[in-house]
């Protein structure tokens, strides 16, 4: 029997139309910055993790296309929230769901439209 994953995800990506644009977003409202070309074929921005932790990429593919009907992933903003969604507006994004507190004690969460008409969530335990 194969042993279960220590999480359910490893590995996302959110297609965007302008990879620079799209970049430029996600590093104006995490104030973060991206890994830039990184990848043989330059068609993708890795966002900053932790050694082991699960992060993701922008992609530009032919056979990707951003929208709002797919997959939702939800980005880790722990003690940031409201900064990050304070940012979302200037940045050329769209908040879709304000700061919602999820019961149990599960932190706080929030969704937006990015600039490449992506939903994407953002979470934060605190």
């Amino acid at each position: 029997m194969k042993q279960q994953p220590k999480a359910g995800a490893v590995w996302f990506e959110i297609p965007c139309a302008d990879l620079d644009r799209a970049a430029q977003f996600y590093e104006t409202i995490l104030g973060r910055s991206m890994k830039k070309n990184v990848h043989p074929h330059k068609n993708m921005c890795i966002f900053p993790s932790e050694p082991g932790g699960v992060t993701g990429a922008l992609v530009k593919r032919a056979f990707q296309k951003p929208g709002r009907a797919g997959t939702i992933v939800y980005l880790s903003c722990d003690g940031e929230l409201d900064a990050v969604i304070s940012r979302v507006s200037s940045a050329g994004g769209l908040i879709l769901m304000p700061r919602t507190d999820i019961p149990g004690g599960y932190g706080s969460f929030a969704c937006l439209k990015d600039s490449e008409g992506n939903h994407v969530g953002l979470h934060s335990a605190t």
